[in-house]
């Protein structure tokens, strides 16, 4: 109770008066008091990242101002710390972020984000915050969620339904960390005041500016950002638990790479590389996401959270090649999925882990079939796959990094992904496969959070990839609203004890629909 207490207490920023600051900023009439003449931090604070001894806040300022962070072991704050961060300016859409570090392992951490004006040095926001635990230092039980898509297809925050219901299903099971598989935005989906549906039913869309068109601009971008945290559901829930973030592709838009020149008549800009800047600085603002010292714009990066978990976030997106039919059978340009740098990182990130179990978070599926354009097959592929028989295109990437797990004795590897819009568990296994040269692994499939769904896609038998979970009807009409339930998300539990990793997949209501559980392979044999 007390907990909750200063959880309410510390979400100030997201009262009427910051809310309403931050509606008509981004063009939603409101009628709400007007703001006072304080600062406000109108979207709320978060934490993200949590990784041995440190973690990020970040919060959003409603003019010039300095981030300031307090932090503590109780809710009362009688052994505050305060940090004091960088200036939100315009420059960076009156965003920041600080890193704490040194923090106690193990403990729950309470933390509040306010800002001092730098117009009047005396006055200050309201404190937004909330709490979080930090990575351990020893073994204990670690449980976390993961999932991807949120506000895609049309599908935005539909207040006379509740919201984007599957943050708050999430929320209730008090997640140590919460890893968003990408797709956090849809720049290329602009939404409508109103969605027609089956049977007659209507879907009504709270509309902002940005969101009223494709993204273009820096703040048509951020503005994508700020539209999902009007949500209570993720207010709520970023308070209480952090994040771990990735993008994919419609950060920017649908299925595209760098060298892409678009022919879509709803873009005066028509050079993606420009636009993916653009997006790319905006998913890096809206973030608590550690920035790297030796490349501000680099999202790969591992999650260490105690001895039993190293998380590995993969940009699947930044160095990939143009999409097509992958038929390449040596690396080119055309083949480049993670790009030689980053596989290099991962391959002397993974034989270095102690961590009992290697988590790899990707932005897609390895062994199923997604289309660059359904209304062309002759197009190629968007995915990683490409076809029965050996690997080829961005498969060699794969096959590469497979081949490196199973030579070096890297045990306990398991991969998590979304992008496809509906849940499952694949088991790839050499004896199934075209590829050989691996030893059998797991991926699991989670998503939409808040987006249509659709599915199933093929698999192809390039690394022996078995259905052992389809969340979906084989036979289900595309584009399924949130209303209907099929929204998922996915559950991962270590034992503190033994070790045991437990996977689950989930739909809206929470109910969980898939469960393995995953003996690691003892310390005697690695």
């Amino acid at each position: 109770m007390q907990r909750r207490r200063f959880l309410k207490h510390a979400t100030l920023a997201a009262s009427a008066a910051s809310l309403g600051a931050s509606l008509r900023r981004w063009g939603v009439p409101t009628l709400l008091a007007a703001e006072s003449a304080l600062p406000s931090v109108p979207l709320g604070a978060m934490a993200g990242d949590v990784s041995g001894d440190e973690a990020v806040v970040w919060s959003r300022a409603d003019r010039p101002a300095r981030l300031i962070v307090e932090y503590a072991t109780t809710e009362s704050f009688q052994d505050v710390r305060r940090i004091v961060g960088p200036a939100a300016l315009p420059e960076s859409d009156f965003t920041a972020r600080v890193v704490l570090s040194g923090l106690p392992r193990g403990q729950r951490l309470f933390y509040r984000a306010l800002f001092q004006d730098l117009s009047d040095l005396r006055r200050f926001s309201p404190p937004a915050g909330g709490s979080f635990l930090t990575a351990p230092a020893t073994a204990r039980d670690i449980t976390f969620t993961w999932s991807a898509d949120t506000a895609g297809q049309g599908f935005g925050i539909n207040p006379e339904w509740g919201g984007m219901k599957a943050y708050e299903t999430m929320r209730a099971g008090r997640p140590d960390f919460f890893i968003h598989c990408g797709d956090t935005i849809y720049a290329d989906n602009p939404l409508q005041a109103e969605v027609a549906l089956d049977g007659g039913a209507v879907w009504r869309n709270l509309v902002t500016e940005p969101k009223s068109k494709v993204a273009e601009t820096l703040d048509d971008y951020r503005g994508n950002y700020a539209y999902n945290l009007l949500d209570g559901n993720l207010r709520r829930f970023v308070t209480e638990v952090p994040q771990v973030l990735l993008w994919d592709d419609h950060e920017v838009l649908n299925n595209w790479y760098t060298t892409q020149i678009l022919n879509d008549d709803r873009y005066r800009e028509k050079s993606v590389a420009l636009l993916a800047a653009r997006a790319k600085r905006a998913f890096l603002e809206y973030s608590p996401l550690r920035v790297q010292g030796d490349d501000p714009e680099r999202i790969h990066r591992k999650i260490s959270y105690g001895p039993a978990l190293d998380v590995f976030i993969l940009d699947m997106r930044s160095r990939r090649g143009p999409n097509g039919q992958g038929r390449e059978t040596a690396a080119s340009d055309a083949t480049v999925l993670l790009g030689e740098a980053q596989l290099a990182w991962l391959k002397s990130a993974l034989a270095g882990s102690r961590a009992t179990w290697k988590v790899l978070v990707l932005g897609m599926p390895i062994g199923l079939l997604v289309l660059d354009d359904y209304k062309d097959p002759k197009a190629g592929f968007e995915s990683i796959a490409n076809g029965d028989g050996p690997p080829t295109g961005r498969e060699l990437e794969i096959a590469e990094l497979l081949r490196f797990v199973r030579d070096r004795g890297v045990h306990n590897v398991v991969f998590l992904t979304g992008d496809v819009h509906y849940a499952a568990a694949h088991h790839y296994d050499p004896a199934r496969a075209r590829f050989k040269d691996f030893a059998p692994f797991w991926e699991f499939v989670a998503g939409p959070l808040h987006a249509g769904t659709f599915g199933p896609n093929a698999l192809d038998d390039t690394f022996g990839a078995e259905v052992r979970f389809l969340g979906i009807p084989k036979d289900m009409k595309p584009n399924r609203p949130p209303s209907d339930g099929l929204q998922f998300y996915g559950t991962v539990h270590i034992d503190g004890k033994t070790e045991v990793m437990t996977v689950g997949l989930h739909d809206l209501s929470g109910k969980r629909l898939f469960n393995v559980e995953l003996p690691p392979v003892a310390a005697h044999s690695r």
